[in-house]
């Protein structure tokens, strides 16, 4: 990628555009003012909290010094990160860059956000600021591989029959579908298209930035979807995007956003997760097929047939091998390996990739960067295992996918730290700005930082967490059930070995478990009951939030038999569709897994209960969780408190997270694990929780809850 030179100007360095001094004089005062103007007109009311955000981003875009925000939810911390972004961005006639983990956020800001703010500093700015949306080129429709009818995959129907108008499979009817909207689209994004079609058909239309043959050769370079999203992107002052894109343009040697020197990073619990699936390469018997059936059509048959052999012999293999984290590769399976690895490069070596053809170009380049992704993937799982283990800075491991009955067996292979690459690739170039409500783990930015790769010592940065408009304390409850028996027990007392989870050298299976069977789907009976107590205390309106989909199920199934209210389950229909129905009467619960802990908002009496049913620490056998804890405790670090207690501090602050969602907002967040209450490492994960007011007394919690059904 071409990187711009270093980051921003320091306070009174010379102005990179050749005038003098604080590039027009916008200070933090400044940007208070618009702030409060913008409020105003929005018909908002000013919190101290997005006003010292605000600030705070303000003096970080004008220092260079890289600054994360816990912003509480009702603080309104786009505002107070959008403010300042409009105005340094108009001030330096250069863009910033937002970058979000979810479509409903980055709708929010495009949709709703930005031109309200536009319209509302109409008058205070020099400019109208332009705004836009970039998302990956697969997002949109490829108007060449449309009107040239490049090949399909022989596992779907022939491409002949996609574009005739009496095709009559389901994949048919959506291209048919697709080419008709090709002509009635202004954007070709498919998030504007509904209904909706699956994967499988979209790709039929679309096309991976390396499987473009580019704008210079496509027969429809100038009426491009996605050039003209770039090209718009080139041009606005505050780009829109997303973290996959962002860890694209920080990874690849190509500029897929455009060149920007300031960058706010909402929603940046999730950059690490985000960032790492985008730097997971992967093996499958799926991939490799799709990678030999587009090049064997473009090569002799003799290295079509030994492609072919290799494939087969690889998909074999990962069939037949026991899933979990790899630690050293078998000779047999090296030599697979390297017989893939070989083959796929020089089948990729030997397709022309210089036809003017479009159609011939489309397909030798889906070809090639297909075999690319093969070799690079073999060859980067053969190279992580020369260093000894603790050297090593890839993982590798074999999961076996259960698909309706069908095992899809993919080899993987990740980083085990992605803070070097956002260091050196996003941080040295940026000035960045990380926001979100829940970042302070244990009570600190620590662990967020090191994640990040912040904590190196020739980094600066720091840290603010501007509170919350909420009055946790008279709002909410955090109740624990100490009284039962912590998960895995059949015993009626509280407890448990935790004492494992604190040796650092201890087994990875009781670590991650603090002692706990992760294969029991309940603990025993207690907890059911605790379960109905509380939501029928409640009057429904509970958010049940559980470690697994098989517990949440299960759960459902049981209460829809011991209450009177309705019971809805993850799974049943869309999310947002059982979030819709859950909202709308609010007699009714929902139980769920990971999406519901991060992804409800439903503010207002429908939701007055949220109980989590365990702590939720990562799976005992997670390969790459378990390889980042083994290299903190060969680091002499407790590698459980590093890895699995954080993982589960964050994902317990943004399930309390669901209860208060507006100042008028009431209610309880449960914790059905004593382990909560009892277990030394307790206090770390309280901690990471909004100041409830605590209490174990089951008794008086029942009541509150019946209060607020009353109500």
């Amino acid at each position: 990628m071409a990187r711009p030179g270093p980051l921003p100007r320091r306070a009174g360095d010379p102005d990179p555009h050749g005038r003098a001094g604080n590039l027009g004089g916008t200070t933090t005062s400044d940007v208070t003012d618009l702030l409060t103007k913008a409020v105003a007109s929005l018909g908002g009311s000013q919190r101290s909290g997005q006003i010292e955000m605000a600030e705070a981003v303000a003096r970080a875009f004008e220092t260079g010094e890289h600054l994360a925000v816990q912003a509480g939810t009702g603080t309104g911390k786009s505002l107070a990160y959008l403010v300042p972004a409009i105005a340094r961005a108009l001030e330096i006639d250069g863009p910033v860059v937002v970058s979000t983990a979810t479509i409903a956020l980055q709708r929010q800001l495009v949709d709703r956000d930005l031109p309200r703010l536009a319209e509302a500093l109409a008058e205070n700015l020099p400019r109208t600021p332009a705004f836009a949306l970039l998302k990956g080129r697969g997002n949109y429709l490829c108007l060449n591989k449309i009107h040239n009818g490049a090949a399909a995959e022989p596992e779907d129907r022939p491409q002949e029959e996609l574009f005739e108008p009496m095709a009559t499979s389901a994949l048919g009817r959506d291209v048919q579908r697709l080419i008709a909207w090709s002509s009635d689209t202004d954007t070709g994004d498919r998030d504007e298209l509904t209904p909706g079609v699956p994967d499988r058909s979209w790709s039929q239309v679309s096309v991976s930035a390396r499987e473009c043959i580019g704008v210079s050769r496509c027969p429809f370079g100038t009426d491009c979807f996605a050039e003209r999203a770039r090209e718009k992107a080139g041009a606005a002052d505050v780009v829109v995007t997303n973290h996959a894109l962002l860890a694209i343009d920080a990874i690849s040697d190509a500029a897929v956003l455009p060149e920007h020197r300031l960058l706010v990073v909402d929603e940046a619990h999730e950059l690490v997760d985000r960032v790492t699936s985008v730097a997971t390469g992967e093996l499958s018997a799926t991939s490799l097929g799709i990678a030999h059936r587009r090049a064997a059509r473009l090569v002799d048959a003799e290295l079509a047939q030994r492609l072919e052999a290799a494939t087969a012999t690889i998909s074999w293999a990962i069939h037949d091998a026991t899933p979990g984290r790899i630690d050293r590769l078998d000779d047999e399976t090296a030599t697979y390996l390297t017989a893939l690895r070989d083959a796929a490069h020089r089948v990729r070596s030997a397709i022309d990739t210089s036809p003017s053809d479009p159609k011939a170009a489309s397909a030798r380049a889906e070809a090639v960067t297909a075999l690319t992704d093969v070799a690079d993937t073999a060859s980067r799982i053969l190279d992580s295992f020369v260093p000894a283990i603790p050297d090593r800075t890839d993982v590798v491991w074999l999961d076996h996918e259960d698909n309706r009955g069908n095992v899809r067996a993919v080899l993987r292979v990740a980083p085990l730290s992605v803070a070097a690459l956002l260091r050196d690739r996003l941080f040295e170039h940026s000035t960045t700005v990380l926001t979100s409500a829940t970042l302070t783990i244990g009570g600190t930015f620590d662990a967020m930082a090191s994640a990040w790769g912040l904590s190196d010592e020739d980094t600066k940065w720091r840290g603010i967490d501007v509170g919350s408009p909420f009055e946790h304390a008279k709002s909410g409850i955090l109740y624990v059930a100490a009284h039962l028996p912590p998960p895995g027990h059949r015993g009626s007392g509280a407890g448990g070995a935790e004492s494992a989870t604190f040796n650092a050298g201890a087994a990875e299976s009781a670590t991650f478990n603090a002692g706990a069977a992760e294969s029991a789907t309940f603990n025993n009976a207690e907890q059911l009951d605790e379960i109905a107590a509380l939501v029928t205390a409640a009057g429904g309106r509970t958010l049940g939030l559980f470690s697994s989909m098989r517990a949440a199920k299960a759960a459902a199934e049981i209460m829809r038999e011991r209450l009177d209210t309705p019971v809805l389950c993850q799974g049943e229909d869309t999310t947002s569709a059982l979030v819709k129905r859950f909202a709308e009467d609010p007699e009714t619960s929902l139980f769920g897994t990971l999406s519901l802990w991060q992804g409800v908002d439903v503010p207002g009496p429908s939701l007055s209960l949220v109980f989590i049913d365990r702590i939720p620490f990562p799976r005992p056998d997670d390969p790459l969780l378990t390889a980042r804890q083994r290299a903190v405790a060969a680091r002499g670090g407790n590698g459980f408190m590093a890895v699995a207690a954080s993982h589960a501090a964050l994902l317990l602050a943004q399930g309390a997270g669901r209860l208060l969602r507006t100042v008028e907002d009431r209610g309880v967040v449960a914790v059905l694990d004593s382990r909560m209450a009892t277990a030394r490492y307790s206090g770390y994960l309280r901690a990471s929780l909004p100041p409830f007011w605590a209490t174990t007394d089951r008794t008086r919690v029942r009541e509150a809850l019946q209060r607020l059904r009353d109500a």
